[in-house]
């Protein structure tokens, strides 16, 4: 599914992602099919929308244990903390 050259999903690869694959699955946002993708919302985590955060945070820290990726920002630990379900 993920393009060969490189980690960056085509058009094609991230319609064909089921919403679970994503940080904000409502917006199908921040994909994490895999551990790059993980690392790259991890990153671009300080962009998202301040009410968002919660979810995105949790979402980041389930897809990072499912592929072994070791979360490094407090912050996202911080967020994740404040997500309900």
């Amino acid at each position: 599914m993920k393009n060969k050259k490189s980690d960056v999903l085509n058009t094609e690869e991230r319609k064909n992602l089921r919403s679970s694959d994503f940080g904000l699955p409502q917006d199908r946002e921040y994909p994490m099919p895999d551990a790059a993708h993980v690392r790259a919302a991890e990153a671009y985590f300080r962009y998202a929308d301040e009410d968002k955060k919660p979810e995105l945070a949790h979402r980041i820290l389930m897809k990072a244990k499912k592929y072994d990726v070791d979360v490094k920002s407090d912050k996202i630990t911080e967020w994740a903390n404040k997500y309900k379900k």
